[in-house]
């Protein structure tokens, strides 16, 4: 008898000790990841850019506002928010508490299909089988019907009063200590909602430095971005791939990204141009509300140190 039922036993343990730890813990083990990129031109100091993502905010989530709150501290010279910052319809009061600080510093702002529609239950196993379908999001699947709508409103209406700027298919700069930082966004490609046409032509001659910024990175934004000569982007969406297994890692990206390249800084070439430029995506410091779990891909904002390139 404790033969037959010992193996299933000790796997359904072992099961939720797992899923014990990846809710309970890591999914609230907040890190702080700090990379540098070596893009300035000669001459210009370092530069501390917070980038900030997939919060999916649900409503009493305290211990994560704090940890938000706790990243002004920092001191960054600007703040990029690349999106999904809600996971509950409730929840834009509580970004915009968390996210207070930080809005005391110069920023700009990207949104997520999370901050426009409201998350549903799925079976994690379809993210899989997208995958191997090559379809994600609203790529190559039918449109989303019968979705909860966001409150996305307050939230711009939140950023754009902080003088965060809004960089939805849109071109925008700021100041630092004299220097201009061109920021050049995209809308959401995982909802097709990204139209690069109406910020293509690469950096502006007059700008010190020049950024791409985009929620998902689909390999189309990713591959305009860098033919236009962008050396940066930042991106978010894959949350590391958040169940990973350890010593391997990520299953998924849930969208067309290879898994290798699911976060972190890594490089990314345009093949017909041959041109390469650095890419940072963010593992995020959130979750669906349905699949509150992480797995060896802890929470996280990233602390990027831009330093001066190298020189021929």
């Amino acid at each position: 008898m404790r033969a037959r039922y010992g193996v299933p036993l000790g796997i359904a343990a072992a099961g939720a000790a797992g899923l014990l730890y990846s809710a309970g813990f890591e999914a609230r083990s907040f890190r702080l990841r700090r990379v540098t990129v070596p893009v300035l031109p000669p001459g210009m100091r370092p530069l501390r850019v917070l980038q900030v993502s997939d919060i999916h905010m649900v409503s009493g989530q305290r211990k994560k506002q704090r940890w938000l709150r706790s990243l002004a501290g920092l001191r960054p010279d600007f703040v990029i928010n690349t999106g999904d910052n809600l996971s509950d319809p409730e929840g834009v009061p509580e970004v915009m508490d968390a996210l207070g600080p930080l809005m005391e510093f110069p920023g700009a702002y990207v949104f997520g299909s999370n901050d426009y529609y409201g998350p549903t239950l799925r079976n994690p196993a379809r993210y899989l089988y997208e995958k191997v379908q090559g379809r994600h999001g609203l790529n190559g699947n039918a449109p989303a019907t019968n979705v909860v709508h966001n409150p996305w409103e307050e939230l711009r209406d939140g950023f754009d009063a902080a003088g965060w700027l809004n960089l939805t298919n849109a071109r925008s700069s700021l100041k630092i200590d004299g220097h201009e930082i061109e920021l050049t966004g995209l809308d959401d490609p995982h909802v097709k909602r990204d139209r690069y046409a109406r910020v293509a032509g690469g950096p502006s001659a007059s700008a010190d430095l020049s950024l791409g910024i985009v929620h998902a990175p689909y390999l189309r934004a990713l591959d305009a971005f860098t033919a236009d000569g962008y050396p940066l982007v930042l991106a978010g969406h894959t949350h590391g791939g958040q169940l990973c297994i350890p010593f391997y890692g990520a299953l998924v990206t849930n969208c067309d990204l290879d898994t290798e390249r699911v976060k972190g800084l890594s490089k990314h070439t345009e093949a017909e141009s041959g041109l390469t430029s650095y890419m940072h995506v963010s593992a995020g410091c959130g979750t669906s509300r349905y699949t509150p779990v992480r797995f060896a891909c802890p929470p996280e904002s990233t602390l990027l140190t831009l330093t001066e390139r190298a020189t021929a």
